[in-house]
């Protein structure tokens, strides 16, 4: 059973950047297709970002807006999403899932491993 496990999350100013991480255990990395999806308190887990098993297919949510870029490391076994000019609605705890096909999925369902999620703070 694969497991993801995230880190990076921490608190930033309005604006500032980060680099989330999530790295697979349990499989074979180059297997699957990965995505980053979000939820702030009393809200629903949303989509942000998926990349495609190799790396060369990615997509992303709107709201996103050229912001964050997803990519991955086939050979380190990691998986990235670099956040720029974040705002507070941004605020929220940032889950790794997992589908063992290669292509990008953008819908919940389709992912069958999650990890527990790093939370990000982005203050005024």
């Amino acid at each position: 059973q694969v497991q993801p496990a995230e880190s990076g999350g921490g608190l930033v100013q309005a604006g500032g950047s980060l680099r989330l991480s999530c790295i697979l255990s349990g499989g074979t990395f180059s297997r699957y297709a990965l995505a980053w999806f979000r939820q702030a308190p009393g809200m629903e887990r949303q989509f942000v970002a998926a990349i495609s098993s190799s790396g060369g297919s990615t997509s992303y949510a709107a709201f996103v807006k050229g912001r964050f870029t997803i990519s991955r490391d086939n050979v380190k076994n990691m998986m990235y999403l670099q956040m720029t000019s974040v705002q507070p609605e941004d605020t929220g705890g940032y889950f790794c899932a997992a589908r063992v096909f290669p292509e990008v999925k953008r819908e919940r369902a389709d992912f069958a491993a999650w990890g527990q999620g790093t939370q990000l703070t982005v203050s005024l």
